[in-house]
């Protein structure tokens, strides 16, 4: 296998070439075309072709997701969307700019702004003034033709489920980097021992110098994502694994989506759905888990090809 190749395509190679299916990679791996006989399949990016148009475009959509769950009742993180006023007045709207003003005076806490469609965190950004809402809403309009905002929460818990056909395959915790004081050394020279001081970048120059008092536990990332330093780690209690697993599956059903991973948060001791996602990318899981990555995509690839389990 190529240096460098992703472990979703990994995967599907190595299925592929214990049940007789020939593998052609395209544009550097991102589109998989997998033959039997005189059936083809695709798998694009990390989707793995088992879901609906729609239910893939409202996974793919934060803000269609959030209004989807809404209507089924099923708790979650409201997202409200934003359209590139360079799309024109009559496709954005006049007040776009007021109505995020609205929403960042209704949550003094702070407000989280991010592309509308996207994933692993990037162009996220947490703001509590308007100096800080208009250089994020630039950021992001920079790239994207929508954004959403979403009220800040302490998060105090996020789960992700890998579903199938509603079955839970998978369920880990995102557990963020953290440090302990010893009363010695500052936040940024605990962060660069530890192997995080880029985390740093998250804090003001006066917290990340400060000294940090002994036994005192500091999170660095207000983010949850694996691609910002968290670590995937197994869910073992069957009563937190049960509870979101109940949620994910009502979110996927809410959906109509087959294969999918979801994000639940838990705020103020309520679990709620954050994200849902139509491809499921499991890099950094497959890096300590490879057997149940491996099994996870087995199962996928078995419901793709019609496979009896």
């Amino acid at each position: 296998m190529a240096t460098g190749e992703r472990i979703f395509v990994q995967a599907i190679q190595h299925y592929c070439s214990r049940h007789g299916i020939a593998v052609d990679l395209r544009s550097g791996g991102w589109l998989v075309a997998m033959r039997r006989g005189a059936t083809r399949h695709f798998a694009f990016g990390y989707d793995i072709g088992l879901n609906s148009a729609i239910a893939h475009r409202l996974a793919n959509d934060k803000s269609a997701t959030a209004e989807a769950l809404a209507l089924e009742r099923v708790p979650c993180i409201p997202h409200h969307l934003f359209l590139n006023p360079s799309m024109g007045v009559h496709v954005a709207g006049a007040g776009w700019h007021e109505a995020m003003l609205d929403l960042l005076a209704q949550n003094p806490q702070g407000v989280v702004v991010k592309p509308n469609e996207g994933t692993s965190g990037r162009s996220v950004f947490k703001v509590t003034r308007r100096d800080e809402l208009d250089r994020a809403v630039g950021e992001v309009f920079s790239s994207s033709l929508g954004l959403v905002i979403a009220p800040y929460v302490e998060i105090e818990e996020e789960v992700r489920v890998i579903l199938l056909d509603g079955k839970p395959m998978m369920v880990y915790r995102k557990e963020r980097p953290t440090v302990v004081g010893d009363g010695v050394h500052t936040l940024h020279e605990l962060a660069a021992t530890a192997g995080h001081g880029r985390q740093v970048r998250e804090f003001d120059a006066h917290e990340a110098n400060a000294i940090v008092p002994k036994g005192e536990r500091r999170i660095l990332n207000w983010r949850h994502n694996l691609d910002a330093g968290a670590r995937p780690v197994l869910v073992e209690d069957d009563e937190t694994r049960e509870a979101c697993a109940k949620l994910a599956t009502d979110a996927a059903s809410a959906i109509g989506i087959v294969f999918t991973s979801i994000d639940v948060v838990r705020v103020d001791g309520t679990w709620r759905v954050l994200e849902i996602n139509s491809g499921v990318m499991m890099e950094a899981l497959g890096k300590l888990y490879p057997e149940l990555v491996q099994a996870t995509y087995d199962a996928a690839l078995d419901r793709v090809f019609g496979e009896k389990r």
